[in-house]
């Protein structure tokens, strides 16, 4: 039985990129030999183990036989004979094909550590095509690498092409498209994976609303990833400028999570109004405040200011629009109850007492 670290870990360490995970594959072994050593199982599809002590994950080295659509349309077959070399032609990207073997010595059979030095990402096989996820990750792979100088090889571009006029992607769950989405948001070129699912012709399966308006969205993603790593304020950004219909379906088709959805609708609604907050009157301005979520200490409000704020540049009110949410909410209602006010009085007397303190916000020097 040999072990080796395989993967993300060796990629990133010849990157010099930090890295947390590491994942190994294990060559000779059954999987009964590693529940005798105390391993324990947790894969579904094939033989995965965490290790008793790290907890990192050990996989029998394995192949894969395409039989179904999808991702998941694959038999596997691990056993002792399987070679790491032919553990490593399954997997997607040549930078993703390599290992260290116990004395760290590197093994490359596919040119992973030439197409590291070239800044390629190509693919290892063509095998490459029988799994329509990896349309998603190279497009994320390449959006956490582009600053380095990455690139797609123009042939794995092709294939990936391919892979969108086949229609696997349509066998692709919702959930599982989100999932990659949603990490490609939070890598430090998020605009790059919508970009190569555009150039591919993925955007236009999985997101048609965004792949008609995609300049627009590319840049609305990139002012926002300047601002902030908040996935949820980079997908708003993302989607702003789709009329709430349209952007509604696309919420439900790729089953966004309430927190995108919710902050993505009400930039859409509110962002414009915020940029001009200065000249709203009080009441819109205690309109606004309400629906952005200013008035409750949940974090809402402050996401809904960073993204108003990438999406409108500069001279965005950011600092009147803080101004005018610790006065409205400093208001409550202990003082009107000791008053001897009850029900709908109560909440009359309060807004009208913010409505004060924000016509005097208003009519101070530089709303100060």
């Amino acid at each position: 039985m040999e072990t080796y670290l395989v993967g993300g870990a060796v990629r990133d360490e010849l990157l010099g990129h930090p890295f947390t995970e590491k994942d190994w594959v294990v060559v000779g072994a059954r999987p009964e030999d590693l529940l005798e050593q105390g391993y324990t199982p947790v894969g579904k599809d094939f033989p995965v183990f965490l290790h008793p002590e790290s907890k990192e994950e050990f996989a029998l080295a394995r192949t894969e036989r395409k039989q179904g659509h999808g991702y998941t349309g694959f038999a596997v077959h691990a056993a002792p004979e399987v070679s790491l070399e032919e553990d490593l032609r399954r997997r997607d990207l040549t930078v993703n094909a390599m290992a260290r073997d116990p004395d760290g010595h590197l093994i490359d059979p596919y040119g992973g550590q030439r197409d590291l030095e070239a800044r390629v990402l190509r693919h290892v096989s063509p095998a490459f095509v029988e799994d329509p996820l990896r349309v998603l990750r190279t497009a994320r792979f390449a959006a956490r690498y582009h600053h380095l100088g990455f690139h797609i090889a123009p042939e794995t571009l092709a294939l990936m092409g391919e892979i969108v006029t086949q229609g696997e992607l349509e066998h692709l769950p919702a959930e599982r498209v989100w999932t990659e989405t949603e990490k490609a948001l939070h890598e430090a070129d998020p605009a790059v994976y919508i970009a190569v699912l555009k150039a591919c012709g993925a955007l236009a399966a999985l997101a048609p609303e965004l792949d008609r308006r995609s300049d627009a969205a590319l840049a609305q993603l990139t002012a926002a990833a300047a601002h902030s790593d908040d996935s949820a304020l980079r997908f708003a950004a993302l989607v702003h400028g789709l009329e709430p219909p349209a952007l509604e379906r696309l919420c439900e088709r790729l089953k966004v999570p309430r927190r995108h959805r919710e902050l993505a609708l009400l930039l859409a609604a509110q962002a414009g109004r915020a940029a001009r907050a200065r000249t709203l009157s009080s009441e819109e301005l205690l309109v606004l405040l309400e629906a952005a979520g200013a008035l409750r200490d949940n974090g809402r409000f402050e996401a809904f200011i960073e993204g108003a704020a990438a999406l409108a540049g500069d001279d965005f009110p950011a600092d009147y629009l803080r101004r005018a949410r610790d006065l409205a909410r400093d208001v409550s209602a202990a003082s009107f109850v000791a008053e001897g006010l009850t029900g709908k009085a109560i909440g009359q007397a309060m807004e009208a007492e913010r409505i004060r303190r924000l016509n005097a916000l208003a009519v101070s020097p530089a709303g100060e």
